[in-house]
């Protein structure tokens, strides 16, 4: 009966009243709240949508150690080696084989590297001094063809640096390290958000004295982010890194040298002084983005990068001058449809990354005449493409995508004071388009596990400075093209219960692999002799598994947790004619990494970790190996729950091991003893401090 009814019915107003606050069926509101899931989690979630091996790292958690270089970043990475020489930022890095026999002072090759999705490298490959990682929010690992979206096609896939903005890294920050082998480092940051605004600036300086001789090593730096959002379809982001930094190198040792005393220094590298100086590296991206609507967007991406080196500044031998100046241009298009009533997500992209300036300058150490001067300029790489991924049903859905490439090498030796000694050419040009298709499938057993398997085509193409080397002895351009892989992948990723992580194994068909080999060891003041070529066809294939189990679980909610990393490396000639079905020399068979850590709810922590890893080939023939190592490693620490300040005791080589980190392949060793091998650091303690202010 209604209100008004009862009033038509005699009742009293008050009554009528009385009767509508006895039947007010209104609800109390319900506040219901969500953690929101940072930064990271974001783009995990994102890169689990991807029909292959992929899987980022959360810089904050790595801070809770050394963060000194990649290879603090990428342990437990399956499949991703990261290996320092000497301590400094060159270190050799290497994803499912992709430049495994490139020793650590080149540029890297074989891995795409980005910063917030905007290309570092170019088409000489990607320097180092700028992969520092003071600044960084988190880091993405595309494993393979499985960073098609980033327009990166090489077997090694990509590494996408994400850098802190106001929004992730607000307030003040500051980080001191400090440790074994005269290891300092500094830190000061600062952000912020105003109104449609954000930044975020930090500050570094390092030194190491260095735990061989004649590895002394020192660089200081600037990272800085600015976002503006005009409007909500349209916001831009501005991103500087500058970086100058100077580190000796020690070289490479002897098994015997090793075994001895593993921090002494390669003599004939001490006596000509094998050094880098990088004056001052800037990298400058800008990504604009606009919202046609909640389903549509264009992303928009210029890099400017110039940077510079001077290798052996002091040298009596032959110093060598570089500077290189890319230009890249990058376009995405992504928009999100039904069809038929299921979703569909597609990205139209393009890229093009150009050596606008690059010459490399060779001179007589002892009267710095000028010995070779080599142009580069106008070599550039550019992707088309397209992809898409499309839901076939609730539990299945098809990743698909082409992209058409095009690789262009201008390579001209403008000067050599021994022009005629070689019959071989002066000036190599290269242009050539290919294909790279795509296809995928991911499908979920559960919400939380998912089966993914792909086949794919990776293309990379020849460094511009591999045509033509530095050095008097390479007066002459090489005929080189680029390596072509088909790989497939399956997988398995997921959580469930106590355990979480994922297993993938590959096979790739690789031809014209770029294959680069010391010819000629460095004798006295005569520097080595190292050549690029294009092999005969090989295969790489291989396990990687990662695996979190949490043991556990204290009522007080502090738990014990295994984390545990394994790879299966297994690269090999297919009935080469001089090395049949030798293994590719360059990576250890087998790694293995395990940490067991315990955490406590007040912010304490402490841990135990090892990495063992078996002997490595050195040479083509297979007639010599670095020996296998085990090294242990132990971790304490404490955060404030708030993050306002936390400090750590990181133990590196608790036993003191003598083991080589990496090596210099080399054509043939016939069984002896060569000078090939890194020495990896002795028994180390680091200590930090961080405060939020």
């Amino acid at each position: 009966m209604s209100i008004g009814t009862l009033v038509m019915c005699g009742a009293s107003p008050i009554m009528a009243a009385e009767v509508a606050k006895n039947t007010d069926t209104r609800l109390e509101t319900v506040v219901v709240k969500a953690e929101k899931k940072s930064e990271a989690k974001q783009a995990e979630a994102r890169l689990e949508e991807v029909a292959g091996s992929t899987s980022v790292v959360d810089n904050a958690e790595v801070e809770k150690g050394r963060a000194s270089t990649l290879e603090d970043v990428l342990a437990f990475q399956p499949g991703v080696i990261a290996q320092a020489a000497g301590g400094n930022d060159a270190i050799k890095i290497s994803i499912r084989g992709s430049g495994a026999n490139a020793s650590p002072g080149y540029f890297r090759e074989g891995v795409k590297f980005l910063f917030d999705g905007l290309a570092l490298t170019g088409p000489g490959g990607t320097p180092y001094e700028l992969l520092e990682m003071s600044g960084v929010n988190y880091t993405e690992v595309l494993r393979g063809a499985n960073a098609y979206d980033y327009t990166a096609l090489s077997l090694g896939g990509a590494i996408n640096l994400v850098t802190h903005t106001g929004h992730s890294s607000p307030g003040n920050y500051a980080r001191f390290e400090a440790g074994s082998f005269g290891w300092r480092k500094q830190q000061l940051s600062t952000g912020g958000v105003e109104g449609n605004a954000d930044y975020y600036i930090s500050l570094s300086n390092s030194e190491r004295d260095g735990y061989q001789d004649y590895t002394f090593n020192k660089a200081k730096g600037v990272v800085s982010n600015f976002g503006y959002r005009f409007s909500p379809k349209l916001d831009t982001r501005l991103i500087v890194r500058y970086r100058e930094q100077y580190h000796e190198n020690a070289s490479t040792l002897t098994r015997a040298q090793l075994k001895d005393d593993s921090s002494q220094a390669n003599p004939t590298n001490v006596a000509q002084r094998g050094s880098s100086t990088k004056n001052g590296s800037i990298w400058v991206g800008s990504k604009t983005t606009y919202a046609f609507d909640d389903d549509s967007k264009l992303e928009l991406g210029l890099v400017y990068h110039n940077y510079s080196q001077i290798l052996g500044k002091k040298s009596p031998v032959t110093p060598n001058h570089w500077q290189w100046r890319d230009l890249n241009t990058s376009l995405r298009y992504l928009r999100s449809d039904q069809w038929f009533g299921h979703q569909s997500n597609t990205t139209f992209a393009f890229s093009n990354t150009l050596h606008d300036r690059a010459e490399v300058k060779t001179y007589s150490g002892t009267t710095r005449a000028l010995l070779k001067d080599t142009r580069y300029s106008g070599s550039f790489d550019t992707v088309f493409s397209v992809g898409n991924d499309l839901e076939l049903t609730e539990r299945l859905w098809l990743n698909s995508g082409l992209s058409l490439v095009n690789i262009v090498r201008d390579v001209d030796v403008e000067f050599s004071d021994r022009p005629n000694v070689s019959p071989f050419p002066q000036h190599y040009k290269y242009d050539n388009w290919s294909l790279a298709p795509r296809l995928g499938l991911r499908y979920y057993l559960t919400p939380d596990i998912q089966l993914f398997t792909n086949v794919s085509r990776s293309i990379d193409p020849p460094s511009a400075w591999s045509i033509s080397p530095s050095g008097p002895t390479n007066n002459y351009t090489k005929t080189l093209v680029e390596q072509k892989a088909n790989t497939f992948e399956v997988g398995i990723r997921g959580s469930q219960g106590i355990v979480s992580g994922s297993l993938a194994l590959y096979r790739s068909w690789v031809h014209n692999e770029l294959l680069n080999v010391e010819v000629i060891p460095a004798t006295g003041l005569s520097p080595a002799v190292t050549s690029t070529n294009n092999a005969s066809p090989t295969i790489h294939q291989g396990i990687e598994a990662g695996l979190d189990t949490e043991l556990w679980q204290g009522l007080r909610g502090d738990s014990l947790v295994l984390r545990q990393a394994y790879t299966l490396n297994d690269f090999y000639y297919r009935n080469d004619d001089t090395f049949h079905a030798n293994e590719l020399p360059g990576l250890p068979r087998h790694i293995y990494q395990a940490e067991l850590k315990y955490q406590h709810p007040s912010g304490f922590y402490a841990g135990v970790d090892v990495r063992t890893a078996s002997s490595t080939p050195v040479d083509y023939a297979n007639s010599f190996y670095a020996p296998s190592y085990t090294v242990w490693g132990a971790k304490f620490g404490y955060e404030e729950p708030g993050q306002r300040w936390q400090v750590f005791l990181d133990l590196r080589n608790l036993t003191d091991e003598n083991y080589a980190t990496t090596v210099s392949p080399i054509y043939d060793a016939r069984g002896r003893d060569a000078a090939t091998l890194y020495s990896g650091d002795g028994f180390g303690a680091f200590t930090g401090v961080a405060f939020r202010f």
